[in-house]
């Protein structure tokens, strides 16, 4: 009788491990001074100072890239969605006032070469240096009959830490309000489904280079304004100045930021508060896709909402602007039921 190998099977043990010897050096890059083992044991190990919170609390993500991988694929390009993978992630727990600690990914493919996995893993790794995160594990998977050749999915865990008593939830928002806008760098990691059906495959080739731009991370210049004190005297007067945080993704406007609206309240956006970027506008003619439909699947230019006190909008947009975020006054926070309406 034949013998058969694992390595007939589709997997390859030997390959794998030359892989994960040589992204040893490249993520060690990210590390934090917390991270107190190098990767590849059975378990990542991270340290929690406890000389910098009082009460610290875990905030936790999972998340993934979703279709863009196909362009990605499509195009043979694969340096920038492991940005994709940990901005995704980190920008969630971002809303709650949470600095990301660690993080860790999936990769999943039936059969890749070493160069694509890298670059995945050198994306991965440059989103964590990003968002100051450490990349302190993973798991590559060959999984052949799952996956067509050179196919992959990604997915992510980002573990970060807030002070309890200052951990963002929404509940602080109220009538009067001001809705800021924060630009993205494009239409991040979601609505690629209706993309991909509005635009031919020759399409998606030549405008690769666009629509493979990396999710923008909002982590360090937002932090950046929750941790600075002295930003708007004004607004310290009153309390916090920020009262909810909301990252458009997949439901968009609608959806994510009526996500943290409280009971009685509605959030009134100004659609002509900022200039849409072309490749919606693309998007939207070639599709004849409806308004409403474009507001709830992609996020229009606008990657973060900040929810804010009226007296600091000013200041927040200028203390943004100098860390390099453009960002608008795009609506305010009115009586309502929790809704969000596009006007």
């Amino acid at each position: 009788m034949k013998k058969v190998t694992y390595k007939q099977a589709g997997v390859d043990i030997d390959k794998a491990s030359v892989f994960k010897g040589k992204i040893k050096t490249l993520v060690r890059r990210s590390f934090r001074p917390e991270v107190i083992a190098d990767i590849g044991g059975f378990g990542s190990l991270f340290r929690i100072g406890k000389d910098k919170f009082r009460e610290p609390v875990l905030v936790s993500s999972a998340d993934g890239v979703g279709t863009k991988l196909k362009i990605a694929v499509f195009a043979g390009r694969h340096a920038t969605v492991g940005i994709d993978l940990v901005a995704m992630n980190v920008n969630d727990i971002l809303c709650t006032g949470a600095e990301p600690l660690f993080f860790l990914d999936y990769i999943a493919y039936s059969s890749l070469e070493p160069e694509t996995l890298y670059d995945i893993v050198k994306g991965i790794n440059e989103g964590c240096v990003q968002s100051g995160c450490s990349l302190i594990g993973g798991e590559t998977a060959q999984m052949p009959g799952i996956y067509r050749c050179g196919e992959y999915d990604l997915a992510g865990f980002c573990v970060g830490v807030a002070e309890r008593d200052k951990l963002i939830d929404g509940s602080a928002i109220r009538a009067g309000d001001a809705v800021i806008g924060l630009e993205s760098s494009g239409l991040h990691s979601n609505g690629y489904s209706l993309v991909r059906k509005v635009l031919s495959l020759q399409e998606q080739k030549r405008m690769h280079a666009e629509l493979l731009k990396p999710t923008r991370i909002y982590v360090k210049p937002v932090l950046a304004l929750l941790n600075d004190a002295s930003f708007n005297p004004r607004a310290k007067n009153a309390g916090r100045p920020v009262h909810g945080i909301a990252n458009i993704t997949g439901g968009a406007f609608y959806d994510k930021i009526a996500r943290i609206l409280p009971a009685g309240l509605d959030a009134r956006i100004n659609r002509n508060s900022w200039a849409v970027p072309k490749i919606f506008k693309l998007i939207q003619n070639k599709g004849n896709v409806e308004d409403g439909e474009m507001f709830r699947t992609l996020n229009m230019g606008v990657g973060m909402v900040i929810i804010a006190e009226p007296a600091a909008c000013g200041d927040i947009c200028s203390f943004l602007a100098l860390r390099g975020v453009r960002s608008w006054k795009i609506g305010e926070i009115v009586t309502g039921c929790r809704k969000v309406s596009v006007i």
